[in-house]
């Protein structure tokens, strides 16, 4: 049973505020997701974040599979972080802690992903051939995104 680790930091010329309005409010993950996974929110995002929210997504992550992913919003404190965990997906284990913080000139977040893929040695073989660099590439796709609406941060 191998747990995996996903960790990205990334620095924005924003003030705490602005990060934490965008990247808890999420009807954005549609914005920072790429085109090609169809991303679309069924439920659940029609107020602002708060413990216990069930999220309903529909995703196309591989293959043009159209795949259900509901999280909970487990843990908030406001301006500083909030944790998703997958209650039905994909994965067998999905925990996401996305942190902000204040640094000179804007914030740096940081998101890390606790995650276990499901199918036991078969998930630990296309992990490193599928998943892994999927993964990569949305979190690439979602900094330059970032980047893209609020400006890249100089120090």
């Amino acid at each position: 049973m191998k747990i995996y680790t996903l960790h990205k930091k990334q620095n924005l010329p924003i003030s705490i505020k602005m990060a934490w309005e965008f990247l808890s409010n999420p009807n954005n993950l549609k914005t920072i997701t790429p085109d090609y996974m169809g991303f679309k929110i069924i439920s659940g995002a029609d107020r602002p974040m708060y413990e216990g929210q069930i999220i309903q997504y529909l995703v196309t992550p591989v293959l043009g599979i159209k795949t259900k992913w509901v999280t909970e919003i487990t843990h908030i404190v406001d301006q500083k972080y909030f944790v998703d965990e997958q209650r039905f997906g994909p994965y067998a284990l999905w925990h996401h802690k996305h942190f902000i913080k204040a640094i000179d000139g804007g914030v740096e977040m940081e998101d890390i992903i606790d995650y276990k893929l499901p199918f036991g040695v078969l998930g630990e073989l296309v992990h490193p051939i599928v998943v892994k660099p999927k993964l990569e590439e949305i979190f690439s796709y979602r900094a330059k995104k970032l980047e893209e609406l609020f400006g890249i941060y100089n120090t």
